[in-house]
């Protein structure tokens, strides 16, 4: 099937989701309509670039045309400026169109779930689970979007052994994305009195945030226990049960096997708010391990991909006496600009992992 052949078919498929939306029936089963909608958003584009290059199309054939046939001078050249004008867009949205149709992971529009954990390295690791935790804000500040932390533990001496956050913005998931993995930093950390440099790690898990329509739960079946909090929260602290906990059941699909998902939550010091989040970490727990498997199979497509969430791969290392940046998955993608990274420039490094991954999209659509 040729590209034109493919277009058409996209564009069929989208005007047959257009009358479904204006479907009463469709838009009673909510869960569909979200989905059928977010579909017919994402091929809109394409139809419409689809569009213009017939249109494009027709006027090559009408400046051929009086090119072939036509005598008089000065509409021969409009007719020759028209034909290299509608062939250079043509050329143009060939490419465009193409980039447009390589299949895009489901979850890039949604929000994200960061997790930072502090790995080899004792106290100087937390410091770096601290410096990452920073770096990230940093980014998402510059793009607008919003970070709520949602669990913390402290380092000793600083930093976070572990750190939990939500990042809410527009299509957020699809770029932070690419930090899944281990990141390593060397440095001489401020405890060195030699002067040594150290290797620490720490490593990053960044989750689609599910939606209420993407994961089933029976909330009948959920146990609920409330607990006083503990900690900084003033004189409702140990006095009130603010704190919840939920217990809940599930068949893992990818094993067939049952298991208990335990939820903590003390974000707030208001237990209905507290539950309404603990039920948000569920659907997201179960919606992360049926996603993973959804990785698994697209990786096992491919020889390489930037983005596979493997949350074990080394994938960046941060090394301070020389000022730079390496990350391991794209050839040659270093950069010694280490302390505007650290305050969160890291549009350099993501747009060559998105071009890497794109290309490889690109050539495994062709091939297909």
């Amino acid at each position: 099937m040729d590209i034109t052949e493919k277009l058409e078919t996209i564009r069929h498929r989208w005007e047959e989701m257009g009358e479904q939306l204006a479907d009463p029936t469709v838009a009673s089963d909510m869960k569909r309509f979200v989905k059928l909608n977010k579909d017919y958003r994402d091929l809109e584009p394409i139809v419409m670039a689809f569009k213009e290059y017939k249109t494009l199309q027709a006027n090559v054939e009408e400046a051929k045309e009086i090119l072939a046939t036509e005598k008089d001078e000065d509409m021969r050249k409009m007719a020759q400026e028209e034909l290299d004008s509608a062939q250079t867009r043509i050329e143009q949205l060939e490419q465009d169109i193409r980039v447009m149709m390589i299949p895009k992971d489901p979850q890039d529009s949604k929000n994200a779930i960061m997790e930072i954990r502090a790995g080899t390295g004792g106290d100087e690791a937390c410091l770096f689970a601290g410096d990452l935790f920073r770096m990230y804000t940093k980014f998402c500040e510059a793009k607008g979007w919003k970070t709520e932390v949602t669990s913390v533990s402290e380092g000793a001496s600083g930093g976070y052994k572990e750190i939990d956050f939500t990042v809410t913005g527009n299509g957020c998931y699809g770029i932070l994305k690419f930090e899944s993995g281990v990141h390593r930093v060397q440095r001489v950390p401020k405890t060195e009195t030699q002067g040594r440099i150290h290797t620490s790690a720490a490593s990053v898990a960044v989750l689609p945030e599910a939606e209420e329509f993407d994961v089933e739960i029976n909330e009948g079946e959920i146990k609920w226990d409330t607990f006083r909090s503990s900690g900084a929260g003033g004189q409702n602290v140990n006095k009130v049960e603010s704190g919840v906990r939920l217990r809940y059941m599930w068949k893992n699909p990818n094993t067939g096997e049952m298991q208990e998902i335990l939820i903590e939550c003390t974000e707030t010091r208001d237990q209905p708010k507290n539950r309404e989040r603990a039920l948000a970490r569920l659907r997201t727990r179960i919606y992360d391990m049926e996603y993973q498997k959804y990785i698994s199979d697209i990786s096992a497509k491919r020889k390489t991909m930037v983005s596979t969430g493997d949350r074990s791969a080394k994938i960046r290392t941060y090394n301070y006496p020389q000022g730079r940046v390496t990350d391991h998955r794209v050839e040659g993608l270093t950069v010694y600009n280490l302390s505007a990274v650290m305050d969160g420039d890291l549009n350099e490094i993501i747009n060559r992992l998105q071009m890497a991954e794109n290309a490889e999209r690109l050539k495994e659509n062709i091939e297909s």
